[in-house]
């Protein structure tokens, strides 16, 4: 990608080096998050994706404290990050009153080292980048590029096509998707919410394509190989082939992302059309 010479977002707020206090994480209201391969290295919004959100719903009180080194070696993901923030707000911005006739709010986006306090709930690194609707911020701890890179999705537009997943989710937010979905699945079972919560996180790819399409064509940021790149990134964390991986076996009932197939599949629709009404998963039968 053609990334270096980008402007750089003003909308990151950087909590490497801090950690929550022992304090704050007393009394065991927040217990211990079991997380599973699929877990560690999706994108997850808890609030929409995790069972028993009622830890997560701002019952526990903390702080972060005790500010540490920053964490070296990670300048350059830092400033790619920032570039690519930058970029997503630079398209959605034209977008949003071009496509919707509205006007597009920014998101913050928190770097963080190991474990995160969010207004969704307390999170860790472990669980992947995370948009919480509630303070409409994408969290990504930086490592998480190496574990992508251990998925087999290698290569800067790997991890753009993950960012700009996450403010697909922002999208959502803003256009009030995300309320209703949340809505909806007061009155479904676990099979139920975990196929809508699979329509909600291919529209984010989708949008990631939109993104994509449009930056490419403002500001021409793609190289040779950088589309096979995001399409990699898209099968690598297809929730099929991440449980063929951890157990052997696949079950389609609670799947949450969506099959490798779809994901690269509405990841190129975007991508192809560039054009938001393209990326309604809510509508279509067949995803």
């Amino acid at each position: 990608m053609r990334w270096k010479t980008g402007r750089r977002s003003q909308n990151i707020e950087d909590r490497r080096g801090l950690r929550i206090s022992r304090a704050g994480l007393g009394g065991g209201s927040i217990g211990i998050v079991i997380l599973v391969l699929l877990a560690m290295f999706l994108d997850i919004d808890p609030r929409i994706i995790m069972q028993g959100a009622e830890i997560l719903e701002g019952g526990v009180q903390s702080s972060q404290t005790e500010t540490q080194p920053i964490i070296s070696g990670q300048e350059e993901a830092r400033e790619f990050t920032s570039v690519i923030l930058a970029d997503t707000e630079d398209t959605w911005k034209v977008l949003f009153p071009e496509q919707l006739n509205k006007s597009y709010k920014e998101p913050t986006l928190v770097l963080f080292s190991g474990v995160v306090q969010s207004a969704c709930g307390f999170a860790q690194a472990a669980m992947g980048p995370f948009y919480c609707p509630a303070d409409q911020k994408v969290y990504i701890d930086l490592d998480f590029f190496d574990d992508l890179k251990k998925l087999g999705a290698s290569g800067d537009f790997a991890r753009a096509y993950v960012i700009a997943h996450e403010i697909g989710h922002h999208i959502q937010t803003l256009l009030g998707i995300s309320n209703h979905v949340m809505t909806l699945r007061r009155s479904m079972n676990e099979t139920q919410r975990n196929a809508l919560s699979v329509r909600l996180e291919l529209q984010a790819d989708c949008f990631a394509g939109v993104w994509a399409n449009n930056a490419q064509r403002a500001r021409n940021i793609l190289e040779s190989g950088d589309v096979e790149e995001g399409l990699n990134a898209a099968t690598a964390i297809g929730d099929d082939r991440l449980q063929k991986q951890s157990q052997g076996y696949i079950v389609p009932e609670s799947f949450t992302h969506g099959t490798s197939e779809q994901r690269v599949r509405w990841f190129k629709r975007g991508l192809e059309s560039g054009k938001i009404s393209e990326c309604d998963t809510f509508k279509t039968k067949k995803l």
